[in-house]
Formats: C-alpha cells, sequence, structure tokens
C-alpha cells in the first residue's frame, strides 16, 4: 500500500529548526529583567484585581434570568 515512503522528501530550512528548538526550550533561555517582572506583575496582580473589582461593583446588578416583555434588567 503506501508504507515505506518517506515523508520528509523537502530539505528542512536550519532557521525554522533553529526557532524550533529554541521554542521548545524557552524555558532554558529564561531571565527575569524589568520588562518581563514587569509583564507578569500586570498579568498576575493588576488583571485579576481589576476583574475582581468590576465585579464586585456590579454583583447583582442585572438579573438576566427568566426576563418577561416589559421587565427591567437592573434591580438597583
Amino acid at each position: 500500500m503506501a508504507g515505506g515512503v518517506p515523508h520528509n522528501k523537502m530539505a528542512m530550512d536550519p532557521a525554522i529548526i533553529k526557532l524550533g528548538n529554541m521554542q521548545s526550550q524557552r524555558h532554558l533561555y529564561f531571565r527575569w529583567t524589568k520588562r518581563t517582572a514587569r509583564v507578569t506583575l500586570m498579568y498576575a496582580v493588576v488583571v485579576p484585581v481589576i476583574i475582581g473589582f468590576i465585579g464586585y461593583k456590579t454583583d447583582g446588578l442585572w438579573e438576566m434570568r427568566a426576563k418577561r416583555k416589559g421587565d427591567l434588567l437592573a434591580e438597583r
């Protein structure tokens, strides 16, 4: 049938191989810098705090279940 046919007939580009190796071993090349610390702080602390604050402020503000024609969305 179709067995025994090598599927890698094209030559691999060395730059693509190097990029693939670097991306799969990214943890070996990571260094803490001001930029990486700032990005980590933003995603680990600031974004969850903002989402939590918005959720806390809008908790119970809208009732989206079983509304009928003429009912209001806002409860307050």
